[in-house]
């Protein structure tokens, strides 16, 4: 069964701004690395419509950076699902509407063979954290601290109880955190 890892960037006081947050090339190629370990990456119809519509231009005319435009070329080929009420169809590469459940979905995708699976919005880090899928948690906690915003583990029904399997600290004072999921 492949390994559905939930994936965020966060401020030290738990808040999601993607405009909060130090994105250097240490830690595009930190996240380079982990998805072209995976196969599959989840959004929500707002993460999507936010990637979408800024790393397709990267592909097409390069900033010149290489682990910016690295990244860019591994996210317009992976596999991507996205989840939406409101959406009808979706046009970037590699990407498909979910016609299911969270729950039917995300189960039909783990139990296929290959690599990791990443979760990268908000609200369906939370979602399929409640229906008990996420298998590890990579939380970047940025050296910031936001105030007011939105709050990444808000909405979380039951206590999810976790073990630190590793760090990792970036020079610009970023820390990810591993942990695993405990299962009862």
């Amino acid at each position: 069964m492949r390994k559905l890892i939930a994936g965020m960037n966060m401020t030290l006081d738990g808040i999601c701004d993607h405009t909060a947050m130090i994105a250097d090339d240490e830690i595009h190629e930190h996240y380079n690395q982990l998805l072209l370990n995976s196969d599959d990456l989840i959004y929500g119809r707002i993460t999507y419509q936010l990637m979408e519509s800024y790393w397709p231009t990267v592909v097409n005319s390069p900033t010149g950076n290489k682990p910016i435009d690295d990244f860019a070329i591994i996210i317009d080929n992976i596999s991507k699902l996205v989840f939406s009420h409101t959406m009808n169809g979706v046009t970037w590469k590699n990407s498909r509407l979910a016609t299911g459940s969270i729950k039917d979905e995300v189960t039909d995708l783990k139990n296929q063979p290959g690599k990791d699976i990443l979760v990268g919005s908000p609200s369906l880090i939370v979602a399929t954290a409640n229906l008990g899928l996420v298998d590890e948690f990579q939380i970047m906690i940025q050296p910031t601290i936001q105030g007011k915003g939105l709050q990444l583990f808000k909405n979380i029904q039951d206590r999810i109880n976790l073990r630190l399997i590793k760090t990792k600290t970036f020079a610009c004072g970023a820390v990810i955190f591993y942990y695993e999921t405990v299962r009862k």
